[in-house]
């Protein structure tokens, strides 16, 4: 992803999060295939030239506005029990993929990474569910023969797998989820 800070002009924070604010509400109501630059600029209230300074294609932006949500929305303060902390972990990362415009945003991404070699370079730049799983996976991998990404996988797999295969979300229960983890890495 091209970061947008070394062309042109520095960012104004307030056509940042304009831009970020739009990309999200245009993925709610027209879909991720209908969303484009133009329409992008014109609902954040910016000029399409900023838009294009600072971002190459709208799967950027899309991604940029999912990253800086998904820190607020996934972060889950730890308490030193393995067991609660995979658990709020698990429950965040539910209500992230299912209810929230940056887990819309989120998935759309990886539904386009399928068939758009560009997004899935992007998408694979910077995993955004495991960087909100940091703290979690900090005391889980550093307690686990597995490797960190294995660990990864283990935690967030089962969560993605259910939401993108269109199962209810009322049938996953973070604590027995957070079980079955804590036994697969132990």
């Amino acid at each position: 992803m091209t970061d947008g800070y070394n062309r042109g002009r520095p960012r104004s924070e307030k056509a940042r999060i304009a831009v970020l604010h739009a990309v999200d509400d245009l993925l709610v109501e027209v879909g991720y295939a209908a969303m484009t630059m133009k329409g992008i600029a014109e609902r954040a209230g910016v000029g399409r030239q900023t838009v294009y300074r600072w971002w190459s294609n709208k799967a950027e932006v899309l991604y940029e506005a999912s990253v800086v949500d998904a820190r607020e929305e996934l972060s889950v303060p730890t308490t030193g029990d393995a067991r609660r902390d995979v658990a709020a972990y698990l429950g965040a990362l539910i209500e992230f993929l299912s209810r929230s415009h940056a887990g819309a945003a989120y998935r759309a991404l990886l539904g386009e990474a399928q068939h758009d070699p560009e997004v899935a370079r992007l998408l694979s730049s910077g995993d955004v569910l495991e960087a909100g799983a940091g703290p979690v996976l900090d005391t889980c991998a550093d307690n686990s023969p597995l490797p960190r990404d294995q660990v990864a996988a283990l935690l967030i797999g089962p969560v993605l797998f259910h939401i993108l295969s269109g199962r209810p979300t009322g049938t996953l229960d973070p604590d027995t989820l957070a079980d079955r983890f804590l036994r697969a890495v132990r």
